[in-house]
């Protein structure tokens, strides 16, 4: 399918999506992280019980929709198969480009749903774990959003590249 107008929808799609699921990992790694040690413990339930949940269900859906916009554009333009193979066998440098930023996206997607939701329930107290099993959760889910932090970095240069490169496609 090449309606541009198709194509047009799901590429504004999937960057709203990401710029809200990139947006939102930042602002928990560079903002409500670091200040959570500086908030006095009475406060602290207006961030872990209001706050971080309804962040954490836009973070979450976000990383979702960023993905299969992702994908669902890259199978419109016919690329899917090159881009996640990275390129290898076209000799087109786009594709390898495309493909690193799309293996990017799909491991930080992957952290969010299997690794910090999961973890994240349990330092909430969305899900029953005693103070040991929420600090082990708390440091897993830190980790892997710092991760995702450092990889969303090379993500954005490869998804910005692809567009920007002048390689005949």
């Amino acid at each position: 399918m090449d309606s541009p107008e198709i194509l047009f929808l799901v590429r504004w799609l999937h960057v709203l999506a990401g710029i809200m699921w990139i947006g939102l990992l930042w602002y928990f790694n560079f903002v409500q992280t670091p200040m959570m040690a500086k908030i006095p413990a009475e406060q602290k339930g207006a961030i872990t019980g209001h706050i971080a949940p309804q962040a954490l269900f836009w973070f979450r859906w976000a990383a979702l929709f960023t993905i299969i916009f992702g994908l669902l554009l890259a199978w419109l333009n016919g690329y899917a198969e090159e881009t996640l193979m990275l390129g290898v066998g076209t000799m087109n440098p786009n594709f390898t480009l495309l493909g690193f930023g799309m293996w990017f996206g799909l491991i930080m997607a992957a952290n969010v749903w299997f690794i910090i939701w999961p973890n994240q329930k349990r330092v909430l107290g969305l899900v029953d774990a005693d103070k040991d099993a929420k600090a082990k959760a708390a440091k897993m889910a830190g980790q892997a959003s710092r991760i995702n932090t450092l990889l969303s970095i090379p993500m954005l240069f490869a998804m910005v590249s692809f567009q920007n490169y002048s390689y005949p496609m």
